[in-house]
Parts: C-alpha cells; structure tokens; sequence
C-alpha cells in the first residue's frame, strides 16, 4: 500500500490518528519531569532487574514503579539506530518520577505537550501490592497513541486495572516522527534494521518485559499487548513483526486502522524519498547520516516542521517483510488471540479539533471540499450521495459521519475479519456511550462516543497532555468497571467471558466471525451484542468504494 511522499495535510494528520534535552551519561537518575505525589506514599522494596536496582512506590495499594529505563538513551551515533542495552547501574534507583516524553512538536490540541528530549526510552510498571510471593499475574503492555508523532506513557494510570484484574500493567515510551520512523539511503545501508525505530523501540521493551517482570509478580508467558489509535497500529505492526513473534501472546487494539485511506504502511521506495525531502529540508545537500546525526531536535522541529507530524509504518523488509493489510489478509502474522474495535463516533474529535484550531465550524459550502480532501476528488461525489447535509443537523457532523465510517470503523472491521480466518478466539466492539465525557474544550456538537473517549473507562481520568480530567458518573463507572473485567480476563484467559472479580458478571460476550457479524456494543445501560455494525456504518459501500483489500 503506498502513500503521499509529502507533508500531510492538518485534516489528513489528523485523521491518521483516528489515529525531547539530550544526555548521554551511562548511569542516569530519573528526571523530574513530571513526579508521583509522594506526600502519603510508602516507598517499595528493592526490585533487582536485569539492569540494576530499582525503588517504587506504594499509591492507593498499587506499587508504581516510574520512569525506568528500558535501553540506552538513542543520542549522537545511536539516533536512528535500533534500541541498545542500558548500561547497567549498582545503587538504587529511585523509580518514582516519570521520565521524558519523546521528541515531538505536534499537541493535536490538548492531547500531548512539546518535547524536546531524545533520551525518553522509559517504562513505568504498575504492580498488585500483594503480600505472597506469586509471579503469575498476567501482565498488559500498553502502546500509547498519537499517529505515531506523538503522546507518551505519562499520561495513563494503571491502578484501576491492576486492582480489579489483579495484572501488571507496563506503559511505554518509543521513539516519534521522524526520530522513530524515518527510510534514509544513508540510514538504511548501516547494516543495521532500518526505517521503524519506534517499532524496534515497542519489541524492545518487551524483551525487557520478558527478562525482568516476574521481579515485580508478572507471568512473562501471559503478556497482552494492547494500545489505542498508534498504539492499536503498533499492535498490528507487531502482530505482522517476525521480530515479535513470541513476545507477547494476546492482543487489543482501540481504534487502530491500518488498512484502507489512512492506514500508516508506507512503501520503502516512497519513505526514502520521504527521507530525502526531509534532509534537504534541515540543511543536510549532502544528505549524509553524520549531518542528519549533528543537528540538534530544536534545529529539527524548526526547519523540518512540515515532517514532524507524518504517520508512517515502513515495509523495510525486516522489521514489516510486507504491508501489514497483506500480512492479515494472507495469514503471515503472528497468530495471537485478539479484541479488536473503535467508537462509535470516532471522527468527532478529528472535527472537533479542527474547529478548535480554525476558530469557527465547518459550512455548508465548505463540506463538499473536506470531503474531497479526506477521500479523494474522483470519490467526493459518491460519498457526498451516502451522506447528504439534509441527512445530518449539521456539516460537522456530516464530515464526523464519513470520516468514522471510511477512516475507521470499516477498515477496523476488515482487519478483524481477517485475523478471524486464522485465529477463533477475535473478539469486536464498538465503544458506544456517547455520554462519556470529554477531556477537550466545547464546540458546536456534541462529541458523542469520540476518538480517545474510551480510554478513561480503562484508564481513569485520563486526559491527553494537556486536557482537563473529567471523573464519570456512576452509570459510566459501572461500564468502566465492566471493560476492565473484559479486559483483565482476556489478557488471563485469552477470551473476555470468565466468572469476574467483580460482584456482577458483564455480558456475554460472543467471538467474532464473518457469518455472524457480531460487535459487543459497549454502550449504557450495559454492552450489549448488536449485529447492525455493517449497516450503521454502510460498510458495504465503503469496502467496495476504497477497495478495502492489501
């Protein structure tokens, strides 16, 4: 599958999403960026891993173990090269601060801050504070979003998760934009693997998941990787990874489409040329790697701006040996049970967000032009036909319809009847509590069930970088209660349907196959099983309009 070579476009950004000060000493000490409230926190034992000593903290019966570094900083000769071993360290490190997020300049609004920092290769572990010795907890490995350009692992609280489900959940840090994705003739001929560096970032640490995660009570045999957005790509670059094979052994994805319009596969020959553009762009004629290595983040973000913001998933041959829509379609990934979904309304915030930036809604007369944009000139017309203005209170809400439908909850359905040919227990859903709140400012519609908005029920009070936490109500802490019971037991059974720690049972919840066609609607009063997705969304006209095949 192949893709524009130049800078997207602000909508087309975004809509990928629907989708860092340098140091290069061998010992460091976490930095400060953004510390736990220590003030009625114990401190934890010391946990030995395979790299040095480390000490947490105990918050709310949860030991929290912050900004631990999974690999060497990736500074000076190591930019652009794949993920290297820590040095080791002797004394203890106080693990109670989460480390630098990742270079990146774009927010997409509120939902990430600006960085600067290259050295951001950490993980933070979030553990039952048990007092047995057990080391048989299934473990969640989660992938933040952000179109692959930004976001980080600071934002996302795993304590509600590790106290229902009685797991550990990881988070992470990988390598963004052009730092962690990145074909370059001069970079690719290194002998070294090459192009998805945040990829490399993403299987690293899980091999450091895999040596060290039964020091903190976690079965490394019973790994769930799961993510939203990027992070729901991520999961699927890694199911289509030999590189991952055996690193994990279930999966989640939230609103990760990587086929159709906006998936992120990007051709080798497109991305290098990609990759020329963006030397030429920061001052590098030569384009050499020993001058795209000397320049500074800042002199990167200021002159290759155009650059910092593209979603790209690179079939390098190696780390992707095809696209990842061929890889599902034809059976070569690696086979692991699998929940697979989106929301409801998931180009509402896409919309939103626009509307945010340009100051005023979309018009009338300016709806037939965003939908050329998105899909496509030769396409417009027949989109404009399935979603006539007369048929929506308003054109933002028309664009938000069109965009879910084709950007998202279609692709998301073929991928999951693809991965059902070869692995039985796929499980889909919609995320559909179109009361849930909202983390962005107002604007002239309302969100509904939008990008992201599901995060919170796993995560609580999750709010992007820079956005106000809203808490949920009652009815919407119930179904959050019931998501992480769905959660939790998949990643210790490898199906979401188990007698629940909790002292009601969510509803059943069938597997997934073509013939049925069957979502769990995870919506209030209670999910429910509902066998209208084809048509809610006309995935029918979509999978023949944008030839939804690899």
């Amino acid at each position: 599958m192949q893709r524009a070579t130049t800078a997207p476009t602000p909508v087309v950004v975004a809509i990928s999403v629907a989708a860092t000060l340098v140091t290069s000493a061998a010992v460091r000490t976490v930095s400060a960026q953004q510390p736990a409230d220590q003030s009625t926190n114990a401190r934890t034992g010391v946990v030995q891993t395979s790299d040095g000593p480390i000490r947490g903290i105990i918050k709310e019966g949860v030991r929290q173990f912050l900004g631990i570094p999974y690999a060497a900083p990736p500074v000076g000769d190591l930019r652009w090269r794949p993920p290297q071993r820590h040095t080791p360290w002797h004394t203890t490190l106080e693990a109670v601060a989460f480390g630098d997020r990742c270079a990146q300049i774009n927010t997409l609004g509120v939902f990430a801050k600006p960085s600067y920092a290259e050295d951001c290769l950490f993980l933070n572990v979030f553990a039952p504070n048990h007092d047995d010795a057990s080391h048989d907890h299934p473990v969640m490995v989660w992938i933040h979003g952000g179109g692959h350009f930004d976001g980080e692992s600071n934002d996302y609280d795993g304590s509600k998760l590790v106290k229902r489900g009685d797991v550990v959940v990881v988070t992470i840090n990988y390598r963004l934009n052009v730092f962690g994705f990145l074909a370059h003739p001069a970079l690719d001929h290194e002998g070294h693997p090459f192009g998805n560096y945040g990829i490399m970032d993403e299987q690293f640490a899980l091999k450091w998941v895999r040596r060290n995660i039964r020091a903190f009570g976690g079965d490394p045999g019973k790994v769930t990787l799961f993510g939203e957005s990027a992070g729901g790509q991520s999961l699927f670059a890694n199911m289509a990874s030999p590189g991952a094979r055996g690193l994990f052994h279930r999966g989640i994805s939230e609103s990760g489409p990587v086929v159709g319009q906006f998936g992120p596969t990007l051709i080798l020959d497109s991305a290098r040329a990609f990759g020329r553009n963006f030397a030429a762009a920061v001052g590098c004629a030569n384009q050499s790697a020993q001058c795209l290595r000397s320049k500074s983040v800042r002199e990167i973000f200021n002159r290759g701006l155009a650059y910092a913001g593209t979603d790209q998933l690179i079939v390098d041959g190696t780390i992707l040996p095809r696209s990842i829509p061929a890889a599902l379609a034809t059976g070569q990934f690696n086979r692991v049970p699998l929940i697979n979904g989106s929301n409801r309304d998931e180009l509402r915030w896409t919309v939103g967000t626009t509307e945010l930036a340009s100051g005023h809604p979309l018009t009338a007369a300016d709806y037939p032009a965003a939908i050329a944009a998105e899909f496509g000139a030769a396409n417009a017309p027949k989109i404009l036909e399935q979603y006539p203005l007369s048929a929506y209170p308003s054109p933002s809400l028309a664009l938000a319809a069109a965009g879910t439908d084709g950007g998202v909850s279609c692709p998301v359905r073929k991928q999951t009847q693809w991965v059902s040919r070869y692995v039985q227990r796929t499980y889909a859903f919609e995320f559909a509590d179109r009361t849930a709140p909202f983390y962005f400012p107002p604007v002239s519609f309302p969100y509904g069930a939008a990008h992201t908005l599901e995060i919170q029920y796993l995560f609580p009070l999750y709010h992007g970088g820079q956005g106000t936490p809203k808490p949920l109500d009652p009815a919407q802490d119930q179904l959050s209660d019931q998501m992480v019971d769905y959660w939790t037991t998949f990643a210790r059974i490898g199906k979401p349907n188990f007698p629940p720690h909790g002292p009601y049972s969510p509803p059943f919840w069938p597997r997934y196959t073509s013939a049925e066609d069957d979502f769990q609607s995870l919506k209030l009063p209670r999910p429910m099983k509902v066998t209208d997705f084809d048509d809610e969304h006309k995935c029918a006209f979509w999978d023949k309009l944008l030839n939804l095949t690899p």
